[in-house]
This record gives C-alpha cells, sequence and structure tokens, in this order.
C-alpha cells in the first residue's frame, strides 16, 4: 500500500500532462477537421502527433524532471511516441472487438468501448511504458524518506 501511496505524486503529474496533451489533440483536430478543411485521417494524425509532443514535453520537463535519459531526447521521443502508438492501437482494439465481435454498434457502445474502456487500458499502459521504457523509473528521484528507508532496511523490502 505504501508503495500504490509514493506513486500518488507521480500519477497526479502524469494525469494533469495527459489532460493537456488529449486538450492539444482534441483542439487541433477540431480546428484541423472545421476552418483548416483537413480529411478525419489526415486531421487525427497530425493531432495525435501533436497531442503526443505535449505529452512527452510535459513528461520530461515535469513529471520525469529528476530522470537522466538513458538516451538521446530524440529516442526517447522515439521511444515514447511508440509507447503512445500501442496505446491508440489498444483503444482501437477494444472498439473494434465490442463494435465487430459482439456486435454493440450503437454511438453509446463504441464510445464506451473507445473512449471509456480503450481509454483506461491504454492509460495504464502508457504510464506503464512512459514510467518503464521511456524514463526508467529506476532513474526518478525519490523522497529522501524513501531513500533512507532503503538504505536502513536493506534492498529486500522494496
Amino acid at each position: 500500500m505504501s508503495r500504490l501511496r509514493a506513486l500518488g505524486p507521480e500519477l497526479a503529474a502524469f494525469a494533469g500532462v495527459g489532460l493537456c496533451a488529449y486538450a492539444a489533440d482534441l483542439g487541433l483536430f477540431v480546428w484541423l477537421r472545421g476552418p483548416a478543411g483537413f480529411d478525419p485521417l489526415t486531421a487525427k494524425a497530425l493531432s495525435f502527433v501533436a497531442g503526443c509532443s505535449v505529452a512527452y514535453a510535459g513528461n520530461a520537463l515535469g513529471t520525469y524532471r529528476g530522470a537522466a535519459p538513458q538516451v538521446t531526447r530524440l529516442r526517447q521521443y522515439g521511444v515514447f511516441f511508440a509507447v503512445n502508438v500501442v496505446g491508440a492501437l489498444v483503444q482501437l482494439l477494444c472498439l473494434a472487438v465490442s463494435h465487430y465481435g459482439f456486435g454493440l454498434t450503437s454511438a453509446r457502445a463504441d464510445t464506451v468501448s473507445g473512449a471509456g474502456v480503450g481509454m483506461a487500458l491504454a492509460t495504464v499502459l502508457r504510464f506503464w511504458g512512459t514510467r518503464t521504457l521511456v524514463f526508467r523509473a529506476s532513474t526518478i528521484r525519490t523522497s529522501p524518506v524513501e531513500t533512507a528507508d532503503k538504505g536502513r532496511l536493506g534492498s529486500w523490502t522494496g
């Protein structure tokens, strides 16, 4: 339980960055589809890249600012982008299974499966991937109390 509690600030920061990235993605998509006149797939592709860029910047400069880059920032962004693409595929898979596999074809069912269940699963995957593959959890700055406890109690405690 204390380990989960220790993740609280990280989860909150990750969620805040995610909300900003979602707002950038949605806002740009709406503008590209409307006044800019782009087709839906091009608009979504461009807004997805913009949302990923906002999320990377927010996590690199905010949530995980204490994590020393293990690779170049460009490679780190590439891994981050790949994690987000996999998250998007999870959302699409949830929508496809619900719509085509289970025959739940209403707009509400599509919203629940894609934007509800799919988004929840994708967010868990993105958090794990961002923390584990992109910013390496072992390099994240810990609180002085947590560091002191590990030193005093030994490595078998956590």
